[in-house]
């Protein structure tokens, strides 16, 4: 299972950071990360993270990720096994006390339940959509300490 997984976030990877457009260019993507699977899995894999295909600005038809409509790609191509190392997180800001994470498309809700599992006390909860996380803070808390913190946890 843990494959399948390992998988599964590697398909993310490519589609987010590459134009896409079949099933054929998407094997080879994973052939070079070292996964051999079959076109039936893939198509299994695709079903399972609801994968569309969408045109693009030029009117190319490329794979895109469930609440993707507006392209929200990564906008500097990077390897994919660079892009594994990371965790998605791209930015985290304060409004009084409330904290925003953006993230990759498709990693907010990872980010989110690594936050809550750290139980960081200036952390009251997480609300997570797709790329952005809400969390909410305790009041006067010190934005240095929760960023140290969450810093502990995530790598930002």
């Amino acid at each position: 299972m843990a494959a399948k997984n390992l998988r599964l976030e590697i398909i993310k990877l490519i589609i987010s950071s590459q134009e896409i457009s079949n099933q054929e260019e998407l094997l080879k993507e994973l052939v070079k990360e070292g996964f051999q699977v079959t076109q039936a899995t893939l198509s299994r894999d695709l079903k399972q993270l609801k994968v569309a295909k969408a045109n693009s600005l030029g009117g190319k038809s490329l794979y895109v990720l469930p609440n993707n409509t507006m392209y929200k790609r990564v906008r500097e191509h990077q390897p994919v096994s660079e892009m594994k190392e990371q965790n998605g997180v791209l930015s985290l800001r304060f409004s009084g006390n409330l904290g925003v994470v953006k993230t990759r498309p498709g990693y907010a809700g990872s980010v989110a339940y690594d936050i809550d599992n750290a139980n960081i006390p200036e952390i009251i909860g997480t609300v997570a959509g797709d790329d952005t996380i809400i969390m909410v803070l305790e009041e006067n808390c010190s934005r240095d300490i929760v960023m140290m913190r969450i810093k502990a946890v995530v790598k930002i």
